[in-house]
């Protein structure tokens, strides 16, 4: 395979990526004046930092950059080294991340990698005696480092700049100035650890090489980071997707259409990766296998790989998967994000509606009937910040543990921030919206009871190795009407528009021909009722109508025959004189041969990876997190009985199933999720009379409830 970076070369010319471009077409005056629109809008939103931050971020580097060289200098002295040695030992900072692509806003913060010689060491060089150094200077504040993580970090303030800093140990006795870390024989003779932290440098650097242009790729990625913080999808901790990951993406669309500028390349990634065949992987170049025999991504080869949902694959050698936290949860909202996003865009290639409709924040405590929150509490605000890292760290893994003992049927949607209570010191609490699996027949009586799963959950947590008194954690299930008011704006809930009590929950999946404008009383094709289906939010709707609408105007036009002016200054039409319009049927030309270029590229075919797309799609069968039920039945079974097993108090535990209880309303039907919150204790145990059950934490019954009363 080719190595990463290089250009694949045919013989009518180079071109970047594993794939001809989609279009080499320039852009038009309409892409010029939308491009302009887009950069205005950006630079309102106040995504650019002022000169005066810049300045200071220069400033900090240079002086992190010589903290670290006397660092070095003094362990090479403490270790005994000569005074020749002393004075030629040298370490050298290294920029990754937003600050390095060049698209970092105001109070980003600054990724940076600290790359030190072979005899300084990460364990006591650099988070014992360098993090000594930090803690006594006056402009060093909040130090908090992290050296169990994946990849061990330092992160700290340093002049009220927020610095993520990484370690690599490379095996040279002395680090040059000119040090090029993009050359794969740095990686020789190192450490795990060390090629993780040298992994965020080289893929940036080779992101910036394999781009056609740098300036649109930039102006791109601030749009595209922009949209995912505002729909609710930046966060790689909570399963969607990072900064690295949102610039493979964009740096895509960049090579598949090279000649466009921000407005089409915006529109193009949403056309694109709505049409995505996951989980065939996105790649910038070819993997390379590489000399040092280092694990690259290979789904052939590692069945780990298989599991991959959305395959995001870094540039750089080890070619690694940058997302392999996305969830099959996760990725039905990124997807749902495409679809949505990709239909206000075909508006506006149209000019029928503003860049703002497609930045509109997503109404994430409107969009669901019922929730998870999770509470997390320490004594102290340095605990707090500990506890909560980790805890955030661990989501992920309570939304695939309900994926995987609901078989899928009830979807997560975990909200990428954390909020606190004003009135509660030390506190914090996330959220997820859960609604049932679209599409899905309805059978009588069905329910969800996630009690064991939840307390699984809390019992990993629990784990934490730097746990300390009074970090305590509780989940509970809440319904919409019931989300504390500190998570709003001002502590002021927001009155239910018309817009919102359009939206029972999250939108479903926009078909690419459409959505079905439901209403209260409509019932869908699959015969679900309008409450289990969640209903579609108005700002799905009300694109929808302007997509019917421009359908009709277009058959309108259609049959409207065509006037063409005489050289002798009289009108005929092309029907008078038996010609059809040139130009429609070339522009039609032109999106039919994208339209078949785009599902070439998005189905894997000619991606370079060395296998057809036949055998990709062979990995559906292991891109889900649901095992065989009679597996999962019992590995639940055997969960029962070791909690059954252990004495309490004298008391044997017991696990606590779903009781005949229901609330019902007048009408008789049952209401779909019943909130209670979790007991306090690890285990859910029974009271002293055995024939009294508690409700479940989480139950839906999917019988229908068409004359149920709206209680939002």
């Amino acid at each position: 395979m080719g190595s990463p970076g290089q250009t694949a070369t045919q013989s009518n010319g180079q071109y970047l990526g594993v794939t001809e471009p989609i279009s080499l077409g320039g852009p038009s005056e309409f892409d010029y004046i939308k491009t302009a629109e887009l950069e205005k809008f950006l630079v309102s939103a106040g995504l650019y930092e002022s000169q005066e931050e810049a300045v200071r971020r220069e400033e900090v580097l240079g002086r992190l950059d010589q903290i670290v060289k006397v660092w070095v200098r003094k362990i090479s002295r403490n270790k005994g080294f000569g005074e020749q040695v002393v004075q030629e030992a040298n370490a050298k900072i290294f920029t990754f991340g937003s600050y390095r692509l060049g698209v970092h806003g105001p109070g980003a913060d600054i990724d940076t990698l600290c790359v030190g010689p072979r005899h300084a060491t990460r364990e006591e060089d650099f988070f014992i005696e360098l993090y000594e150094m930090l803690a006594d200077m006056p402009e060093v504040t909040e130090l908090h480092p992290v050296p169990d993580a994946h990849v061990p970090v330092m992160k700290f303030k340093f002049n009220g700049i927020s610095i993520d800093l990484l370690y690599a140990k490379l095996s040279l006795w002395v680090i040059p100035e000119d040090l090029d870390i993009s050359q794969d024989s740095i990686l020789r003779n190192a450490d795990e650890q060390t090629v993780r932290s040298l992994n965020g440098c080289r893929v940036t650097d080779q992101i910036l090489r394999l781009v056609p242009n740098i300036q649109n790729f930039r102006t791109t990625l601030r749009c595209m980071k922009l949209w995912a913080k505002r729909r609710g999808v930046y966060s790689n901790v909570a399963g969607f997707l990072g900064g690295v990951n949102w610039a493979l993406l964009v740096a895509r669309i960049c090579q598949l259409y090279p000649n466009a500028l921000p407005s089409m390349l915006v529109c193009r990634f949403f056309r694109v990766y709505t049409q995505w065949r996951w989980p065939n992987p996105v790649m910038l170049c070819a993997i390379e296998e590489g000399p040092l025999g280092l694990p690259v991504w290979d789904p052939r080869k590692n069945p780990r790989d298989r599991l991959h949902q959305m395959p995001i694959i870094t540039p750089a050698y080890p070619c690694m998967n940058s997302s392999y936290n996305v969830s099959s949860s996760t990725l039905r909202v990124m997807t749902e994000e495409f679809q949505r996003s990709n239909q206000i865009c075909e508006e506006l290639e149209l000019n029928k509606v503003c860049w703002n409709i497609l930045f509109e924040t997503y109404p994430f405590f409107e969009a669901y009937k019922n929730y998870l929150e999770i509470d997390i509490s320490a004594e102290g605000a340095d605990d707090l910040r500990k506890w909560k890292g980790w805890t955030e760290s661990r989501l992920r893994l309570l939304t695939l543990k309900i994926e995987r003992q609901t078989f899928g049927m009830l979807q997560c949607h975990p909200h990428p921030d954390d909020f606190s209570d004003p009135q509660r010191p030390y506190h914090c609490c996330f959220f997820m919206g859960l609604q049932r699996k679209q599409g899905m027949p309805i059978q009588e009586g069905e329910q969800f009871d996630i009690r064991v799963t939840v307390d699984e959950f809390r019992h990993s947590v629990k784990m934490y190795t730097l746990w300390k008194q009074g970090m305590e954690i509780n989940v509970s299930h809440i319904r919409r009407r019931n989300i504390p008011l500190f998570v709003f704006p001002g502590g002021v809930r927001p009155p239910r528009t018309t817009k919102m009590l359009g939206t029972a929950g999250r939108p479903n999946a926009v078909p690419s021909t459409g959505v079905p404008v439901l209403s209260h009383t409509a019932k869908s094709d699959t015969g679900l009722p309008d409450d289990e289906l969640d209903g579609v939010s108005g700002e799905v709707t009300s694109m929808v109508k302007r997509k019917r609408d421009r359908a009709n105007e277009e058959l309108v036009a259609s049959k409207r025959p065509s006037v063409l002016p005489l050289a002798n200054g009289t009108k005929t039409s092309n029907s008078e004189r038996g010609i059809a319009p040139a130009e429609p049927i070339a522009i039609q030309a032109s999106q039919t041969a994208e339209e078949v270029a785009i599902t070439k590229i998005t189905s894997g075919q000619g991606d370079g990876f060395g296998s057809p797309v036949e055998e990709l799609d062979e990995l559906d069968e292991y891109t889900t997190f649901v095992p065989m039920k009679a597996i999962l039945e019992e590995q639940q079974k055997s969960i029962v009985d070791s909690v059954s097993s252990c004495p309490r108090n004298g008391q044997p535990k017991e696990l606590a199933l779903s009781g005949p209880h229901l609330d019902k309303y007048e009408n008789g039907s049952v209401e779909e999720l019943e909130p209670v919150e979790l007991p306090g204790s690890g285990i859910i145990v029974s009271n002293s009379k055995a024939e009294t059950q508690r409700k479940p934490l989480i139950r839906l019954n999917l019988a229908s409830s068409r004359n149920k009363t709206t209680n939002a």
